[in-house]
């Protein structure tokens, strides 16, 4: 099983590339709005998976974290299918 600091770093890191690659695109595209939209989107993302990963009342851990780990591919996934839409 992944660590928890290990889980947390791809967190940030996944997030702040979307997050890199929202603002970008959004500036080439003079989509500002939407680049925000999808960035804010990305900040609330990482605010709950954190709080997941924090989560002490948690049964059986490694499902669990299998579990935020599968939610962030797919959050990931819909936030770049967003920043290619503008």
């Amino acid at each position: 099983m992944a660590s928890i600091k290990n889980l947390k770093k791809d967190i940030n890191y996944v997030l702040g590339d979307v997050i890199s690659y929202a603002l970008d695109v959004a500036a080439l595209k003079n989509e500002t709005k939407k680049g925000n939209e999808v960035v804010d989107e990305a900040i609330e993302t990482f605010d709950v998976l954190i709080a997941q990963v924090n989560a002490t009342n948690v049964e059986n851990k490694k499902a669990h974290f299998n579990e935020v780990k599968t939610t962030l591919e797919t959050k990931a996934k819909d936030l770049v299918e967003k920043v290619n839409s503008f």
